[in-house]
């Protein structure tokens, strides 16, 4: 197998990895019945733009390439946002209840 053949076995499975993405997500919308979008979406989306993005520089195609490097700051931007809520999330100290043993008397 030559350069030529894997570097084309290398955009197949990127574009199966961001095809990946789309399946998952409309599995989970499918189970939940509305429209979800669940993190492993966005992990597919980061590593098949990356491997696409890293085909595109290999192919010098300048389109492509501005194409996936901006949706790698997108997705990883998403993947921020969704760890950064749950870790304001854990950080949050839990409030007892009124007339438990948490009170001041």
């Amino acid at each position: 197998m030559d350069a030529k053949h894997i570097w084309i076995a290398v955009g197949f499975f990127g574009q199966a990895l961001f095809f990946g993405r789309f399946f998952v997500q409309w599995i989970a919308s499918e189970r939940r019945k509305e429209s979800v979008i669940p993190r492993s979406f966005w992990f597919l989306s980061l590593g098949g733009g990356l491997i696409l993005l890293l085909y595109s520089i290999h192919r010098r195609d300048p389109v492509f390439i501005a194409g996936q490097a901006i949706g790698m700051f997108i997705y990883t931007r998403n993947l921020w946002f969704i760890y950064r809520r749950a870790a304001q999330a854990a950080a949050v100290p839990a409030v007892a209840p009124p007339g438990t043993a948490g009170d001041p008397p």
